[in-house]
């Protein structure tokens, strides 16, 4: 609760002094070649930036400009190589971060007062900019995507940390089973039957809006009051778009399920490929008679694994239910080197309720089936491997290979991307008002300037 009163007067007190300033005229912050950064658009990141639960601190506009001086640099070369991104990929993104913001702000109606405009509005605002990143960074991308690393470029990086070689903790590689309860139709029935009654008072007359952020179970939009916005064909599951592009503007599907639960949904309005939606979720609950079921199917699936029937791997493409590890042979993912699918985790990062399994296993051990909780709050049962264990070490070439190779590969990123502005800032036009003098992260910008 104080967090979101500081980030409440936060606000109050930006959109205040916003007020006050609506009387003088914007200003020019910096000129990029033949792109302009007006001072109000500092300003609008600026507060975003407060809506994500930062402190007010008015040096954070130096890193703003910063940030806002390379996109436009990328920009204009996205423009000269015609580089695009599609609308609706633009709608996707602001949709997303507005979802965000209303969640951090309480709520539509709260966020609504603390800009002091409709959300619409604000949405139609932050578009241009948020397009302008979407394009920066798929230039970003077409400038680095065909870098690579030779062994003997790997080799080269690791010589060169000298003294600064990086020590590793404990890392497990560690692989999972995971079982969802299925409920029977009958069990199903009450939750089906609990939305289709809300469906009959939608129907009724009652504000659907309403009855989503008293019932919806969709934390994604139930503040929201069910409302997504704009969505395209690739956005939401296959069930929820069938019906979202089949109804007229103002038509109520029925009752329809997904992997989520039970739903149904209006359409508001409808704009080309795109619909605007809202919808009201029911989730069907655990029932202790579904969890003894899974105990069962669990334990016959141990026991085939234990009794080389089938191997570990083969019981997770069969039986997994999740999606992220039953194709990869039930191997979990390092979270923080998801692009590099790499399965080794440190210890420190595992889930604690994981690493209190695997920490008493030997290496190639298998548990027998535990009952757990996952994030959503859905009970199911899991079977772990433990692949591998190496203990703490100091990097070296024969054991930490991949993970060599991919610090030299994002050095080499970083170098051509550094060498790419140095060259961009030299030939193009750059001008910085002087209210940013002080910057230490300008300094850069503002050499180049005073070299012309």
């Amino acid at each position: 609760m104080k967090k979101v009163f500081l980030v409440a007067t936060a606000l109050m007190g930006l959109f205040l002094n916003s007020n006050a300033q609506k009387h003088t005229v914007d200003k020019v912050a910096a000129v990029v070649g033949g792109n302009i950064i007006l001072l109000s658009d500092l300003n609008q990141q600026y507060t975003q930036y407060l809506y994500q639960g930062n402190p007010p601190n008015e040096s954070i506009k130096c890193k703003i400009l910063q940030q806002t001086l390379t996109q436009k640099l990328l920009k204009q070369q996205a423009e000269i190589d015609s580089v695009m991104v599609e609308d609706g990929a633009v709608d996707d993104e602001v949709n997303k971060r507005m979802r965000y913001s209303m969640q951090r702000a309480g709520g539509q109606e709260r966020l609504e007062q603390f800009l002091n405009k409709s959300v619409l509005q604000y949405k139609d605002e932050i578009r241009p900019s948020v397009k302008d990143e979407l394009i920066a960074q798929k230039m970003q991308q077409k400038i680095t995507e065909n870098i690579n690393v030779t062994p003997m470029e790997v080799e080269k990086y690791f010589k060169s940390l000298g003294d600064s070689i990086p020590e590793f903790n404990t890392e497990v590689e560690v692989g999972e089973v995971v079982l969802n309860p299925q409920l029977t139709r009958a069990e199903k029935q009450k939750f089906r039957d609990k939305i289709e009654a809300l469906r009959l008072r939608v129907k009724s007359g009652e504000d659907m809006g309403v009855l989503a952020k008293t019932y919806s179970e969709d934390p994604g939009s139930a503040s929201d009051g069910g409302d997504y916005g704009f969505i395209d064909r690739n956005t939401m599951v296959k069930e929820f778009t069938a019906w979202a592009f089949k109804l007229k503007a103002g038509e109520i599907s029925p009752v329809f399920e997904t992997e989520y639960g039970f739903h149904f949904l209006q359409v508001l309005e409808r704009r080309g490929e795109q619909v605007h939606v809202r919808h009201i979720l029911i989730m069907p609950k655990t029932t202790p008679e579904s969890l003894t079921r899974l105990k069962l199917h669990a334990d016959s699936i141990y026991n085939n694994i234990m009794g080389k029937k089938l191997s570990f791997a083969a019981a997770a493409n069969l039986y997994s239910d999740n999606k992220e590890t039953k194709y990869n042979g039930g191997m979990m993912l390092n979270a923080e080197n998801v692009q590099a699918r790499s399965t080794l985790i440190p210890v420190d990062k595992l889930d604690p309720a994981v690493f209190l399994v695997i920490d008493t296993m030997k290496v190639g051990g298998i548990s027998k089936p535990d009952l757990f909780t996952a994030p959503d709050g859905k009970q199911g049962y899991r079977i772990l491997y433990l692949k591998a264990k190496i203990p703490p070490h100091k990097a070296n070439m024969v054991q930490d290979f991949s993970k060599i190779r991919d610090a030299a590969q994002s050095d080499k990123i970083n170098r051509t991307l550094s060498e790419w502005f140095e060259k961009r800032r030299e030939s193009t036009y750059i001008k910085i008002d002087d209210e940013f003098n002080t910057c230490d992260e300008l300094k850069i910008w503002t050499k180049t300037t005073a070299a012309k």
